[in-house]
């Protein structure tokens, strides 16, 4: 998964930095970012550095968050975010990210790898879909053509529908159910 991200990244080895997704990160700062408030989540705090030096040589404004940072830090971040118009990248670690923000100044989110668990990646997109939130949302997930990812992708697929088979099992049993038994369940 690394690899996939940057070569860079792999403790091995002497490689370039060439890598397809961050040349994919300097397309979105041009294109995109003038224009919108943008969420980049990964799960390697290493490819959010890498991508924090690409977008400030851009002269592009950005926070960072990371599960190190401390609540009141975490807090500073959000609100930059939020109210400061320069600022529009908001670089985020999937697991710090996954929960209790409230990122609705963003439209554009960017999944830059692959997570097995696909409740982890709608968590994260979910920190712009709230109260308030008055843009339509474009939520990306940025994946490398014959790699693990795609595998991961095919997992997270298989994931859903066991899921909505087991939901559709349920509703199925619910409308099975007499009253009495459906009443019995909440006492």
């Amino acid at each position: 998964r690394q690899l996939c991200n940057s070569p860079v990244l792999m403790k091995d080895g002497d490689f370039a930095n060439e890598s397809v997704k961050l040349d994919f990160i300097d397309e979105i700062m041009e294109e995109v970012a003038p224009n919108h408030k943008i969420l980049l989540f990964s799960s390697y705090t290493s490819m959010l550095k890498l991508i924090a030096d690409r977008i400030g040589k851009c002269g592009i404004g950005y926070v960072y968050l990371d599960g190190k940072m401390n609540q009141e830090q975490r807090q500073s971040a959000v609100g930059t975010f939020q109210n400061d118009d320069v600022c529009r990248v908001f670089l985020i670690s999937l697991k710090a990210g996954g929960t209790g923000l409230n990122l609705t100044a963003a439209d554009y989110v960017y999944i830059l790898d692959p997570w097995w668990n696909p409740a982890a990646e709608a968590q994260a997109i979910d920190r712009c879909y709230r109260i308030g939130q008055d843009k339509h949302v474009m939520a990306y997930k940025i994946v490398c053509r014959d790699s693990v990812e795609e595998r991961i992708l095919e997992l997270q697929e298989g994931k859903k529908r066991v899921a909505e088979a087991i939901i559709l099992h349920e509703t199925n049993l619910m409308k099975s159910m007499s009253k009495e038994e459906l009443l019995k369940l909440f006492e």
